[in-house]
């Protein structure tokens, strides 16, 4: 499988969304990686495109709560 397959577009936009809202909240990956209590290298491999790992529905639940947003905030306004 190709590196440009490994994650969906609708993948990538929450994973570009996330490390968005993160960045301007200030938190590194290490950071929350600790609040979500995953390995800081399974964030690193989230926001990579090398890696196949993604956020589940309960790993967003959570980084809304550490982001103090909705949920809804990680999605697109339309489907891609």
């Amino acid at each position: 499988m190709s590196k440009a397959l490994l994650k969906s577009e609708i993948d990538i936009y929450v994973i570009n969304k996330v490390r968005e809202l993160r960045t301007v909240a200030g938190i590194s990956q290490a950071d929350l990686a600790l609040a979500l209590d995953l390995s800081v290298g399974f964030i690193g491999h989230i926001e990579s495109t090398k890696y196949r790992a993604k956020y589940n529905l309960s790993h967003l639940n959570k980084l809304a709560k550490i982001l103090g947003c909705s949920i809804k905030d990680f999605l697109p306004d339309l489907p891609i």
